[in-house]
């Protein structure tokens, strides 16, 4: 197959999609310290150079076309690079020694933590992306367009800082790129109060207690004050809030819904500064060879800048990747209609699938039904999601108390069926191929089976993975070694025509009165536990059936599954079943006109199998 990603940005993307998703501060991070709230002196940190050529050339054998970056750009920090210009920032300003990669204090400038020589930061970065496009690896880094760290103050574009020019006497106006308080605004007035110190003088900021400094101030915000990024309009931000960020604006009032930039009705309006600005920092990644962008809380922006600096991104690079994450159910959202709809519409190639995860995810919380994930086959935007299982966001596959407790083995059940039902990416967070649980408390990530994005940290069995920098999982057990060939396989096998060109055709609708459809006693519906789908691609005919049993430790024996009368042209006659991913004997399953019938299928087993047609 051709490659899509030789030019990251520039070329042809024929493959599927398939994101490995990984923080460099932890995927190169093989110190084993892991003391909680340590210092990048006590735990270490990964480096862009850990990303050598025996890496990355494992992450594309693993099925991989692109590298989620993430964390990259330069974001407040406790760790002092004032030799090079770059202080420590205000203790009260951080979430985590390291810091919050989304509290973003340069959009033109990257992490010194990851540079082998922190005053060359820039020149690694780009030796970086000179290494993954020798690869054929496309690069993501994220785009963080609602909002900056409170310290934002750009050392590469100056020029392009916000706020300079702000008239700070009004709390909107399209011509600035902040809101700001007034004297009147809730809170009580200058100066901004940090939720970081309580009313008795005690840390309230996990941070501050380690690093034991912080008094509830920010210098830069003593006379006036801004909105926190999570639109908390007061001068006394919650602990709960984004205390750390601002708030940017783009012309789009959030608590009138006035809409003061070119838009259906005004489409001549002016340009905001801020539009203006941020397409500055896309062209900017897109000159370095950036393949691609994750846009955070992309439903936070108006839609029609999306639009806007989209098309103005494809003008320069026509294959330029924009990936969405966006949540319906968020009151922060921008507009009425579906989030998804209007970031599709906007020029986006895929936005998160947070539906289909929650769903799977549901069932072992007790919710939810396989049954469930039929409420997205009937959405017009269906194949444009991306599907993803684990991220930094979510908790781990393998987390003690999550997922039922089951374990990393869940994930091969939930992978093989979101992988599988669309077109669109594919995201594999990084750990999850060798079952990295999160245990156990890491800093200001706290014990919550996430890995940590604040603290400078390790992950423990990715480190057995990278085994001193052999890249070879000499240190896995013998489990973790198949799951992680278990993931190259699908992630390989997804990349094929049925599943990046196909057609889907749900199973579970024609066979909820089926009693042998993975029926357990009790139950008076067939579904719970069983999800199966047929793929074909048009043009060549390739064709699967995919079944998964999602139950943690029930067999499901004597399955049959019926197929409707529209998947009669998806099969043809006298056509033989051969199993692909976990390389299963075909002898087990039987197929009559109708449908076909199983001998069983193990707990939490995917089945793939190719549909052959005997030859003309």
């Amino acid at each position: 197959m051709r490659s899509a990603v030789k030019r990251p940005g520039r070329g042809t993307r024929s493959e599927r999609v398939r994101i490995y998703q990984l923080l460099p501060r932890l995927f190169g991070n093989t110190n084993e310290t892991r003391t909680p709230h340590g210092t990048l002196a006590q735990n270490g940190v990964g480096k862009f150079a850990d990303l050598h050529a025996k890496a990355l050339a494992s992450l594309r054998v693993l099925g991989c076309t692109h590298l989620w970056l993430t964390g990259v750009l330069r974001h407040a920090t406790a760790t002092d690079y004032s030799s090079i210009g770059l202080p420590a920032d205000d203790p009260d300003l951080l979430k985590g020694v390291a810091g919050s990669p989304f509290a973003i204090t340069d959009y033109f400038d990257v992490c010194p933590d990851l540079a082998t020589v922190p005053a060359r930061r820039l020149d690694e970065f780009r030796a970086l992306l000179a290494r993954m496009a020798t690869a054929r690896l496309g690069a993501i880094i994220d785009f963080v367009p609602n909002h900056v760290a409170r310290s934002y103050r750009s050392v590469v574009r100056p020029q392009l800082d916000f706020g300079a020019r702000d008239g700070r006497s009004l709390f909107f106006d399209p011509r600035n790129n902040f809101f700001w308080l007034q004297r009147d605004s809730p809170g009580g007035g200058p100066p901004l109060r940090l939720p970081t110190v309580g009313s008795a003088g005690e840390y309230s900021s996990a941070t501050c207690r380690v690093l034991g400094r912080g008094d509830g101030r920010y210098d830069g915000e003593l006379e006036s004050g801004r909105v926190t990024g999570n639109n908390a309009v007061t001068w006394r931000p919650a602990l709960t809030d984004w205390y750390e960020t601002v708030k940017l604006n783009y012309g789009y009032d959030f608590t009138t819904g006035t809409r003061a930039y070119p838009h259906a009705a005004q489409p001549d309006l002016p340009i905001p500064d801020t539009w203006r600005k941020m397409d500055a920092v896309l062209a900017y990644w897109q000159d370095f060879g950036v393949a691609g962008f994750r846009c955070d809380m992309a439903h936070m922006v108006p839609p029609e800048f999306w639009n806007w600096a989209i098309a103005r991104a494809r003008s320069r690079h026509p294959q330029v990747l924009f990936i969405g994450e966006a949540y319906d159910d968020d009151p922060l959202k921008v507009g009425t209609g579906p989030v998804m709809e209007d970031l599709l519409s906007a020029g986006f190639d895929a936005v998160y699938d947070d539906l289909g995860y929650k769903t799977a995810k549901g069932l072992y919380d007790g919710l939810r039904w396989a049954n469930d994930l039929d409420a997205q086959a009937g959405m017009p935007l269906f194949h444009r999601s991306l599907r993803y299982t684990e991220n930094h966001d979510e908790v781990r596959l393998a987390g003690t108390c999550e997922w039922g407790g089951i374990g990393m083995h869940v994930g091969r059940a939930v992978s093989g069926i979101l992988f599988g039902i669309g077109r669109g990416p594919v995201l594999l967070y990084s750990g999850q191929e060798v079952g990295e649980p999160a245990a156990g408390a890491e800093g200001f990530g706290g014990d919550d089976a996430r890995t940590t994005i604040f603290d400078y940290w390790s992950m423990p069995e990715l480190v057995n993975w990278i085994n001193g920098g052999a890249c070879d999982g000499g240190r896995l057990s013998g489990a973790q070694k198949e799951l992680r060939a278990f993931y190259g396989r699908l992630l390989r096998l997804v990349g094929e025509p049925a599943f990046r060109d196909g057609e889907f055709l749900a199973l579970n609708p024609a066979n909820r009165d089926n009693p042998d459809f993975g029926r357990l006693p009790g139950e008076t519906v067939s579904g719970h536990w069983l999800y199966a789908f047929l793929r074909r691609d048009p043009a060549g005919g390739q064709t699967f059936l995919v079944l998964a049993n999602l139950h943690p430790t029930e067999t499901l024996r004597r399955v049959r599954v019926t197929f409707p009368p529209e998947a009669a042209a998806w099969l043809g006659a006298g056509a033989t079943f051969a199993e692909r991913l976990g390389k299963r004997p075909t002898h087990d399953l039987r197929a009559t006109k109708t449908g076909v019938t199983l001998g069983g299928i193990p707990p939490l087993t995917p089945l793939y199998f190719e549909i052959l047609r005997p030859p003309a």
